[in-house]
């Protein structure tokens, strides 16, 4: 959970804290949420990690079936390029 997806998708890319990112080299991003309210952000986040791998596969394949990086389309300098 962050308040700033871009800032924490470019330090887990940079690998700038130690982790389950770096440590597993986990720096692509194929899923995320929104929330306005902190609690139901945080809420969702512990209710995801208790999830079996087979069902957050199951939850990214419905909204990101090819598995792309959307930090590259969405949060990259390139995606505000004229």
């Amino acid at each position: 959970m962050t308040g700033d997806i871009a800032r924490r998708s470019w330090e887990h890319k940079q690998k700038v804290n130690d982790g389950f990112t770096k440590r597993y080299n986990a720096t692509k991003m194929v899923y995320a949420e929104a929330y306005w309210d902190i609690n139901k952000a945080i809420a969702r986040e512990k209710q995801i990690k208790r999830w079996t791998r087979k069902k957050k596969e199951f939850l990214i394949n419905r909204i990101n079936p090819s598995w792309m990086d959307i930090y590259e389309g969405v949060f990259s300098p390139r995606a505000f390029k004229s």
